[in-house]
């Protein structure tokens, strides 16, 4: 296991009823901006207990940010909140409302001649941010409790991400009965995405961290076990519960402190959505099956010890690594969730060709634990995913 530094500030509310809890977390008179997507808030119950919960505060509103929230959107909202002089902002809704709020509190100290679009990839440097705070709607990325966010330009087909620990929520309140108005599609995507979040931080190679490792593990088993019983019976408490909580531990921070991690397939990924506009979730489950079946001898061990523990598999190492890979595109497929380009009637040698463009315009030369994977790699991978 090697050497590591773990710090997560952020004070989680989780169960029925925590969203009140707001008023214990953001001063009375203060002025908020309060961002969210596309308005479910205001069906699923939660925007009612938001604004009960901000009695004694200024609320601005802002809504409309997008699935893979977009830079000119977000600009919009610092605009808006440079206006009103906000000194808080409180996300409601999903990954990409928590990731561009993030964006929001970063762009909202930064000094107005400074490009803010600079920020991601962070190159420069954020020296204070708005306090943030969020309300989970959405179970998926785990970023109501982490400091990293993905942001789009859509202009220049870019999906790029930034860290900071200044951006971490001060507080984020996960109460499942408010997700349980999302359709289908949106629980399956989460289910894929905090999926796909553990695999990153796992399915490496062995490096002596028994605890993360059992971590990851139980979180996908838990995924495994809860998500179709979720999509089965939405009203059922207990598996919607285990489902947000589960995809929040997926990138909460412990599962890959002192691990090798990959991320390879999240960097095809994100230049899928930029391309063509698939599902963030989505472009995983395309992904990550033919990723393993590329890189099956860098990672016959760590895939063997999956296949063993989470799918109870027997047999030699390479017999179960390779039924791993199939049973976990099995389970997506299960899901309703596409391993193949086939799906989206995309052609695999014109969409191998783009990302591999892509990647090389982003730097992105030395992908996947060790730095193995290149362009060309990646173009060969998506090729494998027809």
């Amino acid at each position: 296991m090697h050497a590591f530094t773990l710090h997560n500030p952020t004070r989680i509310h989780f169960g029925a009823g925590q969203i009140a809890r707001i008023a214990d977390e953001i001063p009375a008179g203060s002025k908020v901006l309060l961002t969210f997507g596309g308005g479910s808030i205001r069906t699923n119950g939660a925007y009612d207990q938001i604004l009960a919960a901000l009695a004694g505060r200024t609320v601005i509103e802002f809504g409309g940010i997008e699935s893979n929230p977009e830079f000119e959107t977000l600009c919009k909202a610092v605009e808006l909140g440079r206006a009103e002089h906000v000194d808080w902002v409180l996300a409601a809704g999903g990954g990409s409302v928590i990731d561009g709020s993030k964006f929001i509190a970063a762009a909202l100290a930064l000094d107005t001649d400074i490009d803010p679009w600079l920020i991601i990839g962070n190159r420069t440097p954020l020296k204070t941010a708005v306090p943030l705070g969020v309300v989970l709607t959405l179970p998926a990325t785990g970023s109501e409790s982490n400091a990293a966010a993905v942001i789009t330009r859509r202009s220049t087909q870019d999906k790029l991400s930034f860290k900071s620990p200044l951006v971490f929520p001060r507080f984020a309140v996960l109460d499942p009965a408010v997700t349980r108005s999302l359709p289908p599609r949106q629980v399956a995507n989460g289910i894929v995405d905090a999926f796909v979040h553990t695999t990153e931080q796992y399915l490496t190679v062995p490096n002596a961290a028994s605890l993360q490792d059992r971590l990851a593990e139980g979180i996908l088993s838990t995924l495994i076990e809860n998500g179709p019983k979720t999509l089965a019976d939405p009203a059922n408490p207990d598996a919607r519960a285990n489902l947000v909580w589960s995809a929040n531990q997926a990138l909460f921070g412990l599962v890959g402190a002192g691990q090798v991690t990959d991320w390879a397939t999240h960097a095809i990924g994100h230049e899928l959505t930029a391309l063509y506009g698939i599902d963030h979730a989505r472009t995983l489950a395309l992904v990550l099956p033919s990723l393993l079946r590329y890189r099956l001898n860098d990672k016959t061990a760590k895939l063997a010890q999956y296949g063993r523990r989470v799918w109870a598999l027997s047999g030699g190492d390479r017999v179960v690594a390779s039924g791993a890979i199939n049973a976990t595109a099995s389970f997506f497929e299960h899901l309703d969730v596409p391993t193949r380009l086939s799906a989206y009637k995309l052609d695999a040698a014109e969409v191998a060709e783009a990302v591999r463009t892509q990647l090389i315009r982003h730097n992105r030369l030395q992908l996947g634990e060790g730095g193995v994977l290149t362009p060309d790699d990646c173009a060969r991978i998506l090729l494998a995913a027809a």
